[in-house]
């Protein structure tokens, strides 16, 4: 009777599984205008054995920045949560009292959270070393990491915008320019977070008194920029009722962010540099190493991937697992052979998995909802469940969910990173329902009208949160 009454309840949750979407469901997508066919889901306890929802979980699909998450899980498995990077400093030339007759090397290994202050930490260290004067060049070593610029994809037609940007084996304040917009006796103040010289400011901005509102749409900008300077022209309206505002912009390649960011705290901590600046890809034999900095642990860095979906970062990340396991320089391609086999080594089926760059800021990536579901339930019963879950954004609380859902009785109760481009809606982590039973969730829509679909994503979340 007991073996009975079992089977009876798993055929009961596989036609739950496969039956019609939950009524809320399916109304908030009719109401988007985006078609079941176009949405897959998947939906199961962690403790369970089959999916309590499935549609069109088989199907393979773009999951925009979801793919962070296969990123960040395979390189916290394969380079563990407590890899560091580093970044070495060399000299080829004599110091005499101070004074370095040669050139500096700055050698990157690709650290994604090298910003200024860790900038600034490492230039201390070298002034402590004696050296107050370089004769020569700053001389950047990126040759840890292949160029990707030939491959460079521009995504929505922003040339400018920061996720636009390129990995490189030295990154600088992942190389963007953050502008902070505030009013001020009935003006807009406009100001670079990180001041640099080479950036000029063009404020012709108005100061309005309405709602804040989508405050971006009424923000416009030009740039013009050559090799030494950059000049930005704000124009548009801008709300006394927005508080302080932020936008991200690449100015400039990788190597003259770095050199204007060197000159900028070489002179704030006494240096001087007479020469300019060059790369190289190979190191020269008659050099001395000077400084050695690590960067934080990988389990730090995931933090700030997921819960704020950096792409820039989680392209490093990606490049870091190739440079380890594969030849160098690291390239995309074989970042991607390496997740591949990783997942071929846990006993994954990899060949319906499509990686381009890790971060989900492609047209080609692709991933099953099942597949990706899996994933998660494995991560969630190993040793790095707690590593990836405090990663993710937290519902209506941190990250990209931190206004979802807010003052309802799931809001706090759901781990989950999100993803979205042009034709993409996408959602996957972990939500844990009123009876306090953890689930696995993905939902990702691929549709013309995919961005209108996130009140279904929210109506699945609830469905989870109350389900029987």
């Amino acid at each position: 009777m007991k073996k009975l009454l079992v089977s009876f309840c798993l055929v009961l949750v596989s036609h739950i599984a496969q039956a019609g979407l939950p009524a809320p469901i399916a109304l908030a997508l009719k109401k988007a205008g985006v078609p079941e066919s176009s949405t897959s889901i998947y939906v199961q306890a962690v403790d369970g054995k089959h999916a309590q929802l499935s549609l069109n979980a088989n199907k393979p699909m773009n999951p925009a920045s979801v793919m962070k998450l296969v990123t960040t899980y395979a390189a916290l498995d394969l380079l563990k949560p407590t890899f560091t990077w580093k970044t070495e400093v060399y000299r080829d030339g004599v110091v005499e009292d101070g004074v370095l007759h040669g050139n500096l090397i700055i050698k990157g290994y690709g650290d994604p959270s090298f910003q200024e202050d860790e900038f600034r930490r490492l230039l201390v260290s070298v002034r402590q070393q004696g050296l107050r004067e370089i004769t020569g060049d700053l001389i950047i070593d990126k040759s840890y990491f292949a160029t990707s610029v030939a491959n460079h994809k521009v995504f929505d037609n922003e040339k400018w915008r920061s996720y636009n940007a390129l990995p490189s084996a030295f990154l600088v304040n992942g190389r963007h320019t953050s502008f902070k917009f505030t009013a001020h006796e009935g003006k807009v103040n406009i100001s670079q977070e990180v001041e640099l010289p080479e950036v000029k400011i063009v404020n012709n901005m108005t100061l309005v008194k309405n709602g804040c509102g989508s405050w971006r749409n009424r923000l416009t900008y030009d740039v013009n920029t050559s090799k030494t300077k950059a000049t930005v022209t704000f124009g548009g309206k801008f709300s006394s009722r927005c508080g302080e505002k932020y936008l991200e912009l690449s100015l400039f390649d990788d190597e003259h962010y770095a050199y204007f960011m060197f000159k900028n705290l070489w002179r704030q901590l006494g240096g001087v540099l007479n020469g300019n600046f060059r790369s190289q890809t190979e190191m020269p034999l008659q050099v001395v190493k000077l400084v050695v900095q690590d960067s934080q642990p990988l389990a730090n860095i995931v933090r700030d991937v997921n819960k704020w979906s950096n792409n820039v970062m989680a392209r490093q990340i990606l490049l870091t697992v190739a440079a380890n396991y594969h030849d160098q320089p690291a390239s995309e391609v074989r970042g991607m052979l390496a997740v591949k086999s990783w997942m071929v080594d846990n006993g994954r089926n990899a060949d319906s998995w499509v990686i381009e760059n890790g971060s989900g800021l492609s047209r080609i990536e692709r991933v099953t909802a099942k597949d990706l579901g899996s994933m998660l339930l494995d991560a969630y019963e190993g040793p790095l469940m707690s590593e990836l879950m405090s990663s993710l954004p937290i519902l209506s609380l941190d990250g990209t969910l931190i206004s979802r859902l807010r003052k309802k009785p799931v809001s706090g109760r759901a781990h989950m990173k999100t993803g979205s481009i042009k034709g993409v809606k996408a959602i996957a982590g972990y939500v844990l329902d009123a009876k306090n039973r953890r689930n696995v969730v993905v939902m990702i829509v691929n549709h013309a009208k995919a961005s209108s679909s996130q009140k279904a994503q929210d109506a699945l979340i609830e469905w989870v949160y109350n389900r029987p």
